[in-house]
């Protein structure tokens, strides 16, 4: 099996929503952030996309396929660094408009679809201060946002290759990576054979329904890590 790594185009949008639907089906941060009585798939594939669109003009997001395919078998949605405090240009203000327009239609057409907006918040408050003690280094961080590999094709280097994509990229730079995992284990022992390392916690707590995230940072260069 020989596979490709790609950026993603919009024909690869349905196989990558596909592809990370199926990877969060049950994932702790997912399966406390949605009601699962009243999720809707459709919503969330619709957001999935938008945030995909976004990502095709933003981002560094990322397909892997096998020579002569057109299936994705896995997924890599990178962030490009920023400075911290850094006003934003014309074009970010515009982006960020852009997909902030595109939710809100969504929110309008779909409702919700299960998703817990209080939890949301407590979330991106709960990231916000894990980021702030975590990155040291004012030109910012490669953030690892999403990478997920079809159970049909995991063990077979698919991980490696999207990862190497941008880390190999970061290291050229001498910058910094970042990912935050929904899961101890066995997450953080996978990201440490590729150089991350165990940085912080973000704890969750909805008046004591409560999930934990692992922070992890990747320094330039860095070989495999314990966590």
């Amino acid at each position: 099996m020989t596979i490709r790594v790609s950026p993603l185009t919009e024909a690869d949008i349905p196989g990558v929503v596909s592809a990370i639907q199926q990877a969060f089906a049950d994932d702790p941060y997912n399966n406390w952030v949605f009601n699962k009585s009243t999720f809707n798939s459709q919503r969330n594939a619709t957001s999935l996309a938008i945030r995909c669109r976004w990502g095709m003009r933003n981002g560094i997001f990322l397909v892997a396929k096998e020579d002569g395919s057109d299936e994705v078998l896995g997924v890599a949605c990178w962030l490009k660094p920023q400075r911290p405090g850094q006003p934003p240009s014309w074009y970010d203000w515009v982006e960020s408009w852009r997909l902030w327009f595109n939710q809100v239609g969504m929110n309008i057409y779909y409702g919700r679809g299960g998703l817990n907006v209080k939890r949301y918040y407590i979330w991106k408050e709960a990231q916000a201060k894990a980021q702030s003690s975590v990155w040291a280094d004012s030109r910012g961080y490669y953030f690892l946002n999403i990478m997920v590999v079809r159970p049909k094709a995991q063990n077979k280097g698919i991980g490696r290759l999207m990862m190497k994509a941008v880390t190999d990229r970061a290291d050229a730079e001498a910058m910094n990576c970042y990912l935050e995992s929904s899961r101890d284990a066995p997450n953080m022992q996978i990201y440490g054979r590729f150089g991350f390392k165990f940085a912080n916690e973000l704890e969750c707590n909805d008046d004591g329904v409560a999930i934990k995230l692992y922070a992890m940072v990747r320094e330039p260069n860095a070989g495999p890590q314990t966590n």
